[in-house]
């Protein structure tokens, strides 16, 4: 059942120091969590069936794990994939230490990108992480028409299911992992801690987002589903559920052209 709450971040008004809070924490997590990593071998069958070596990532956030998502799609594929992030609401402090920390082989669009629109000059393979769930069910449909239109493939992955279990785990653990890492968070920030510790906005709404985020989440048979609606006999797409190295899920659907 998908249920579409509100999340603080798809707020244009939402401050800009929560908004790069939240980001940047989950940057943190996805990355030293290794969430994606099953998603290199799933995007190795997109690249092999792609005739570029370039991914354009979507709704990049705080740029969380997409290093370590080069690093073994270049060991799966032996070859060397091009990245560039982007997103809507850009945090580009988060997108320039990625870039530096990797030799600028992974760049990034410092003018938002809007997922609906992007421009028809980017060729490149899409990617989206933990960021589809944000659109409803017509939007979202949008995303992979505009996709299909464009003749480019997509890769979509969203770090969680939608159970219980995953959904207590949110409740449970945000603000005790916020309590003890943020000191250590980069770029180290004053408005960062009165946030977390004085007034606790941040974790507040990180937590609620994260909360929304699983019941907002697409299954891969939905997922499928908009998919074929989208491209027809036009695409291969394949969706699923992959296990992480910690024992958690990863959901996540591609597609390509014939």
């Amino acid at each position: 059942m998908h249920i579409h709450l509100f999340e603080f971040e798809d707020f244009p008004w939402f401050p800009g120091v929560l908004r790069e809070g939240q980001t940047d924490y989950l940057h943190f997590v996805i990355s030293n969590a290794g969430i994606y990593k099953p998603a290199a071998a799933i995007m190795k069958d997109v690249l092999d069936n792609s005739d570029t070596n370039e991914i354009i990532d979507l709704c990049s956030g705080g740029g969380g794990g997409i290093d370590l998502f080069q690093k073994n799609i270049e060991e799966i594929t032996g070859r060397k994939i091009k990245i560039t992030i982007s997103d809507k609401y850009p945090n580009i402090p988060a997108f320039e230490k990625i870039r530096k920390m990797t030799s600028e082989s992974i760049d990034y669009i410092k003018e938002p990108v809007d997922i609906k629109k992007v421009p028809e000059n980017i060729k490149s393979i899409r990617t989206i992480f933990s960021a589809f769930h944000h659109f409803n069910p017509d939007d979202a449909g949008d995303i992979l028409k505009d996709a299909v239109k464009n003749k480019v493939s997509i890769g979509i992955f969203e770090g969680g299911n939608k159970n219980i279990l995953y959904f207590l785990g949110i409740l449970l653990t945000t603000p005790v992992i916020f309590f003890f890492i943020t000191p250590f968070l980069k770029p180290f920030k004053l408005s960062r801690l009165f946030f977390t510790y004085i007034i606790p906005l941040i974790p507040i709404t990180t937590t609620w987002d994260g909360l929304v985020s699983i019941l907002r989440m697409y299954t891969p048979n939905e997922m499928l589903k908009m998919a074929k609606e989208a491209g027809g006999d036009d695409y291969i797409w394949k969706a699923g559920k992959a296990k992480g190295r910690l024992g958690n899920t990863i959901m996540y659907l591609t597609g390509y052209p014939k």
